[in-house]
């Protein structure tokens, strides 16, 4: 399948759980499609990179080690995306990775996240952050911070400054995230 044929099956991708699974699984099926679907994804100002955006979450949740010969380019772009609809799958994928990363259980993530591309996700994560966006690219954000906070010890000075500056203005969910995050913090 070409990058234009793969664009042209994206139309038909909607919010529902199937349809995003079936071209997860197309996708998963099909690894010479995962650049193709990246390309698409880092066409940020065309509405079609939001669907791109959503498969590649789906995929990266059935099987997150199929991002690792992607993890350049996808860590080297991800701050491009800027539409709501992108942003949201993209900070999720981010909060894959660095679960996978942070994870007892051993896996391939632990081997190829370099610290360049640990350097970009928190870079991306605080400009969810400080950014206007929506409460799920920031409490996905909050939770990579606080994860890479073990092993940035600046990191969360930083993220209790902007839960606790943003706390008043936010929703009840952003509330509840960052009471979880600032007691985690707190305890360590």
């Amino acid at each position: 399948m070409t990058t234009e044929q793969l664009y042209e099956e994206l139309n038909y991708v909607n919010h529902s759980r199937e349809k995003r699974l079936y071209y997860a699984n197309l996708v998963l099926n099909n690894p010479d499609l995962v650049p193709k679907l990246l390309h698409i994804l880092f066409q940020v100002d065309d509405k079609i990179s939001c669907r791109a955006a959503w498969v590649f979450e789906f995929m990266c949740g059935e099987n997150l080690e199929a991002i690792i010969p992607h993890l350049d380019y996808f860590t080297e772009h991800m701050h491009k995306v800027h539409l709501a609809p992108a942003v949201r799958p993209v900070a999720k994928v981010c909060e894959y990775i660095t679960k996978a990363y942070y994870s007892k259980t051993k896996n391939d993530i632990q081997q190829a996240l370099t610290p360049t591309h640990k350097e970009r996700i928190i870079e991306v994560c605080f400009d969810y952050m400080i950014n206007d966006e929506k409460i799920a690219p920031k409490a996905y954000s909050m939770n990579s911070l606080y994860l890479l906070g073990q092993d940035y010890d600046w990191i969360h000075p930083e993220l209790v400054l902007i839960l606790e500056r943003d706390f008043q203005m936010q929703s009840s969910g952003f509330k509840a995230r960052a009471k979880q995050i600032l007691h985690k913090i707190k305890k360590h």
